[in-house]
């Protein structure tokens, strides 16, 4: 059965990793991003979630499709050492990765209760475990495993599931930007991950398709870590 299925942050990286797997399975994807480019799968449309004037225009998008999937994937790092934070940076972290993701939950809530089936995916990060120079980023992404668990709970019993998918290190091209092959931070975090690699998207991507489908009908108010074992803890050898 076909779905509708809008995604934040849709252009780049898992977003479009996403985007291509699910149409490729014959889904609608609805992608939101700040720009448009030309070689995304489905339907792309530029709204910038860190101009609060978007939000009405978002919600107005995810009501006019009748969304049967929500994944809120858009974020901003504001990355800072305790003792540089800026409070207006925290603030702006803050909204960007929390208030597209309330919008985009609520006006979908309608259509998805009249029909006794919805899927909400709020990406998240292994940064909530611990992460230097990442105060606000960590805060807001476990304030939306909160929101998973907390949403999980209310619509428990209208067919709609929640859940927070918490990726590790991924190859993706912002990643490679803020640390380039052979840099200190590369180093930082594949010591990080036991398995020795960094995440491709698309297995992220494979972790949300299957969230988001019928098969996964009784997992709710979860946090899925896809991160080649770095929220266990080191391996020894």
């Amino acid at each position: 059965m076909q779905r509708t299925i809008l995604i934040t942050g849709a252009s780049k990286g898992i977003g479009l990793a996403l985007s291509k797997r699910l149409v490729n399975i014959g889904h609608r994807v609805i992608g939101v991003a700040r720009k448009k480019t030309d070689d995304f799968p489905g339907e792309l449309h530029a709204l910038d979630m860190g101009d609060t004037t978007s939000a009405h225009a978002l919600a107005e998008l995810v009501q006019e499709n009748q969304v049967d999937g929500i994944v809120n994937n858009v974020g901003l790092v504001g990355a800072a050492p305790l003792g540089e934070i800026d409070v207006a940076t925290l603030d702006e972290v803050m909204r960007v990765n929390l208030h597209p993701a309330l919008i985009a939950a609520q006006a979908a809530l309608p259509y998805m209760k009249s029909q006794n089936w919805g899927r909400i995916i709020n990406v998240s990060s292994l940064t909530v475990l611990g992460s230097v120079e990442r105060t606000a980023y960590a805060a807001a992404k476990a304030a939306l495993v909160s929101f998973t668990r907390g949403w999980a709970l209310e619509l428990a019993q209208t067919g709609i599931t929640v859940n927070a998918v918490s990726p590790g290190p991924t190859e993706t091209e912002l990643f490679r930007e803020n640390n380039p092959p052979g840099s200190p931070g590369e180093s930082r975090y594949l010591a990080a991950v036991p398995m020795r690699r960094f995440g491709k998207p698309d297995e992220i991507a494979a972790v949300m398709a299957f969230l988001l489908s019928d098969d996964a009908a009784f997992i709710t108010g979860q946090t899925i870590h896809v991160d080649g074992g770095a929220s266990i803890g080191k391996a020894s050898f």
